[in-house]
């Protein structure tokens, strides 16, 4: 554990933007992937598949982790909750092609380091680097929300977490709404904070994509609230995600001039000044110098 520990403070966490769900038995969607422009593609083997078809799912991953390898994307894997299924899924998913996994229905820190194990055996017996597969912890019931910031510290793996609307809702009986689910998810941003993790998701339900400008003034919401990208499930909403979840020209042009006449108060001995009529100091520096880092 301690040497994952090493690997995780010499690494950046990973940038994902835009995350789309990719259903692990389908060849249409599976053939279009690499082209949709995302930052990374679940390739789901989880809600969707249908219990009948995640064998066939699991036997054809080798030949579809190959074909959406020669795009430019990540590659996440989302594995099943029964551990029965989930020994399966991890050991064929774990390859140099996967960067990561998602971890659904966690139900505390053992549970992620129980998996922790199992991946670390895996990439051991294929000849990985040790701590080469990340894992995205999924939130989806009220025990998880009890102890969020335990899981998102339980190993070094851990890389981001989200909080699945419509499962938590469906196990809590409330509908799945911003105004409903903005007390967890709140609580959500700043578990995954304090472990050092991104915190990914929006105020509302994944579920909503038909009408894309409501779709994008939510993202627009979701990220001012500190969410930092999103996994998806239609390719018409990961342009959006991109561009909402990137700093506009604007933000670029008001952080350069904040860090460039920050570096000139600093020189001079003066930890205010203004810009725009507005009150700089520290922490306002701080977050264009994150605007810039997000831009690169």
């Amino acid at each position: 554990m301690e040497a994952l520990y090493q690997a995780r403070r010499k690494r950046l966490l990973p940038t994902w933007r835009s995350i789309l769900y990719v259903p692990a038995n389908s060849p249409k969607f599976i053939a279009k992937a690499p082209t949709v422009g995302a930052d990374a593609l679940t390739i789901d083997l989880e809600d969707a598949v249908p219990p009948q078809e995640k064998d066939r799912a699991r036997e054809m991953l080798g030949e579809t982790l190959a074909h959406v390898a020669t795009g430019s994307a990540d590659i996440i894997v989302r594995i099943n909750r029964p551990l029965s299924l989930a020994v399966r899924d991890v050991e064929a998913a774990v390859s140099v092609h996967v960067k990561g996994l998602t971890i659904p229905k966690v139900d505390g820190p053992s549970h992620v380091r129980l998996l922790d194990e199992l991946v670390s055996e895996c990439e051991h017996r294929k000849g990985l680097t040790l701590g080469h597969t990340s894992f995205l912890v999924a939130i989806e019931t009220p025990e998880a929300v009890e102890c969020m910031r335990e899981i998102a510290s339980a190993s070094p793996r851990v890389v981001a977490m989200m909080l699945s609307s419509e499962d938590l809702s469906l196990e809590c009986g409330f509908e799945p709404s911003e105004e409903t689910l903005l007390q967890p998810k709140q609580q959500m941003i700043f578990a995954a904070c304090a472990a050092g993790v991104r915190p990914l998701g929006f105020l509302g339900s994944i579920a909503q994509f038909k009408d894309i400008e409501v779709f994008r003034e939510m993202v627009r919401r979701s990220r001012r609230f500190g969410f930092t990208g999103s996994s998806c499930i239609h390719p018409l909403q990961v342009a959006v995600l991109n561009e909402e979840f990137a700093p506009s020209k604007e933000e670029i042009a008001l952080a350069e001039r904040i860090v460039s006449e920050g570096d000139k108060a600093i020189a001079e001995g003066r930890g205010t000044f203004q810009v725009d009529g507005s009150m700089i100091d520290g922490p306002v520096i701080e977050r264009a110098r994150r605007t810039l880092a997000r831009r690169r």
